[in-house]
Parts: C-alpha cells; structure tokens; sequence
C-alpha cells in the first residue's frame, strides 16, 4: 500500500502564511551580515542539524563569502511527533573533530532550546574552540533552556505550530516556500 500524505492540500488551505520568501530571504542575508561580522576570519565549522536545519544551513551558505568547512549532525528530540520528548536521540554526529575549531550550528527554529543547548555542550565536551547557533525562526515564549539563546536568529514567530523553510507538519511540507501557522488540522 502506497503511503498517503496527511496534508495532501496546499499549505495556505490549512495554514496561515506568517513570513513569505522574500522576507525569508531579506532576514537570511541580514543574518549572514551578522555571522559574517563575527566568524568570517575564524575559519568556521558550519554544522547543520539535521532534517530542519539542512534547507535552512542550504540558503545560508551561498550567502557566507569566506571560506569554512560544513559537517552535519542528525539528533532530534521530535522523532516524528509535534513536541520534543524529554531525551535527545542521537542518530549522526558531526563526523569532523571538533578540537579547536569554532562551530557554527545551523538548525530551522528554536523552540524551548533543549536540542540547541545539548548540541553545544556536546561541541564544547569535544573541545571546540568557541559554540554558536543560528536559527530561520525563533519562537517568542516563556518556557527557553534558562541561559540559553541563539547567537543568531533571522526570525521571530509567536508560539504557534509553524511549518515550512526546514520544518515540517507531520513529516510534510519541509519543502514550503515560506514559513506557515497551522489554523485547521
């Protein structure tokens, strides 16, 4: 039997569209200026975090003129539900040594900041010189890893169930061109 999608209509049939592309890509060139700014001389590891950050990591780095190297990690406390569990499932780290280097993690969105906080402090537990993230979306609520915020955040979004640029509904609709709010299910 043939899997069928859960969410076989357009995204604006059941969603509400919050950021466009072309605000995506206005806010993904300011937030290359501001990583540029600061790690644009240090020789860079960009690490996406895999599935969300890989569309996201993808737009980014046409957008970074200097040189870096790119590595991914693939660990998700998600696991194809619509909130994270309280344990962090590994499936892939970075496959580069970490000792020395400045690691940039690129992930699509930080919600409470658990995956975030857990992917630096395993970077810095591995001996990388200096940690910093960089997120399309932040969602704006009162429940963040105490301590810890991205470096670098292109967007900001309430805390509505969003989808698209990275994300996914369901394990659906990733591929979105723009970044959407669930209205009906």
């Amino acid at each position: 039997m043939t899997a069928r999608p859960r969410h076989p209509r357009p995204p604006g049939d059941f969603a509400e569209l919050v950021y466009s592309r072309r605000q995506i890509d206005a806010a993904l060139d300011r937030l290359a200026d501001a990583i540029t700014a600061e790690l644009g001389d240090r020789f860079p590891l960009v690490v996406s975090v895999l599935n969300g950050g890989l569309i996201v990591a993808g737009h980014l780095l046409t957008r970074l003129a200097f040189p870096l190297h790119i590595d991914y990690v693939h660990a998700t406390r998600y696991r194809g539900a619509r909130s994270g569990g309280e344990e962090l499932h590994w499936l892939a780290p970075p496959h580069t040594d970490l000792s020395g280097r400045h690691v940039l993690l690129v992930d699509d969105i930080f919600d409470e900041g658990h995956t975030l906080a857990a992917l630096e402090a395993y970077c810095r537990d591995k001996g990388a010189a200096s940690v910093a993230s960089a997120v399309l979306l932040r969602k704006i609520h009162p429940r963040p890893v105490a301590d810890m915020l991205p470096a670098f955040v292109a967007l900001e979004v309430d805390d509505r169930y969003v989808f698209g640029f990275g994300m996914d509904v369901d394990h659906e609709w990733r591929n979105a061109d723009g970044i959407y709010a669930i209205t009906t299910d």
